[in-house]
């Protein structure tokens, strides 16, 4: 074999063997069974990890013996001969639910989940050029608003409303303003802000109906009569209509990326924001080209994430299929053409993936 030849397909074994891992990773996680070795704290036997829980001893032995050979599992032979196993407490805090915003873990699923919704329709369009619908991710979608409860629940109240405009955002919303949640989908940050700022009224917009229908069930359990959810396309938002000029905050989370035609979406929100109104837009943290995202750290993990799904759900009839990494520089010459004349962008406090876009509708003051 050519030595220049053997870099690589060194690299492809360490490929091979990461995807595997990735997904005995996620299955490991939905089962929960990093968080019963983290509690746990010591080496056990697969009986003592499967305990009282239900889980099956020999699906346990196999994904234990994936996870020492991955290295995440440390295998420990004691004085009575039998098999021990260990998570390191350092690999529980990134593992386990209980890093909260620090739990890498739950991404595992990520991957594996796109591949059972979507691997052959993504396959075909290959050839086709086809969108997928939404329609085709039940499974995925439902992570996503698990993975966004978690998330907004640890960080959307108490850190990140508090960081906009230098927290006269919250001193609006407790006084009472009218709120949109655009690309709600279940309603969770919608909920969430519902009923931590009572004064203050919030409208959920998305374009999916089950998911409108998941969160008026929650707001009514939840007993929030200060939402409510709406269907509707938020490109025909840009036209004047019975919502133009309403609201004082509009958010948009993770939601412009996925949209058939994501510039007609952002004139619509241009449309529907009050004069004197802000808009956070946040949005994945990457460069518009190629180029610029190779030293990204996630750049593999969310390149994929864009091709199994965000890039084909726009693509759907006729969308322009904007991706998931359209990109700092795409997303502020779009802002700027829906006619937003003051766009800031920062860092999140707590969130490394994303970008926020606080924008408003006249320029600033000279």
């Amino acid at each position: 074999m050519p030595t220049d030849e053997k870099p690589f397909q060194d690299k492809m074994v360490d490929i091979l063997n990461h995807g595997a891992l990735n997904l005995a990773m996620g299955l490991g996680y939905r089962a929960g069974l990093f968080d019963i070795m983290d509690r746990i704290g010591r080496p056990g036997t697969v009986d003592e990890i499967c305990g009282d829980t239900g889980l099956n001893h020999r699906y346990v032995r196999e994904w234990l013996g994936v996870m020492v050979c991955g290295g995440i599992v440390e295998w420990v032979r004691e004085d009575d001969g039998e098999p021990r196993f260990l998570l390191p407490a350092a690999h529980g805090d990134v593992l386990a639910r209980r890093a909260g915003s620090g739990n890498l873990g739950v991404y595992a699923q990520e991957i594996p989940l796109l591949t059972a919704c979507a691997m052959g329709a993504v396959s075909r369009g290959f050839e086709t050029g086809d969108g997928i619908p939404y329609t085709q991710y039940p499974d995925f979608h439902d992570f996503m608003a698990q993975l966004g409860d978690a998330k907004h629940r640890q960080t959307l109240v108490d850190v990140f409303l508090p960081s906009v405009d230098d927290g006269r955002l919250v001193e609006a919303l407790h006084r009472g303003i009218d709120v949109c949640d655009l690309g709600c989908a279940q309603g969770v940050a919608t909920l969430l802000m519902a009923r931590a700022f009572p004064a203050s009224r919030f409208t959920g917009i998305d374009i999916s109906t089950e998911a409108l229908e998941t969160a008026r069930a929650d707001a009514r359990e939840k007993g929030l009569a200060n939402v409510c959810f709406e269907r509707r396309d938020a490109a025909g938002l840009r036209r004047p209509g019975d919502l133009s000029g309403r609201f004082d905050y509009i958010t948009a989370f993770d939601a412009i990326h996925d949209q058939t035609r994501p510039l007609e979406a952002l004139q619509g929100i241009h449309q529907i924001l009050a004069d004197d109104g802000a808009f956070s837009m946040i949005d994945i943290a990457a460069d518009t080209d190629i180029g610029g995202n190779r030293d990204h750290p996630m750049g593999p993990f969310l390149y994929t994430v864009s091709l199994m799904h965000c890039m084909p759900v726009g693509l759907v009839d006729g969308g322009d299929g904007l991706g998931m990494m359209w990109g700092r520089q795409r997303a502020e010459e779009m802002l700027a053409q829906a006619g937003f004349g003051q766009v800031a962008v920062m860092e999140i406090p707590d969130d490394p993936f994303n970008l926020h876009f606080f924008c408003r509708k006249i320029p600033p003051s000279p």
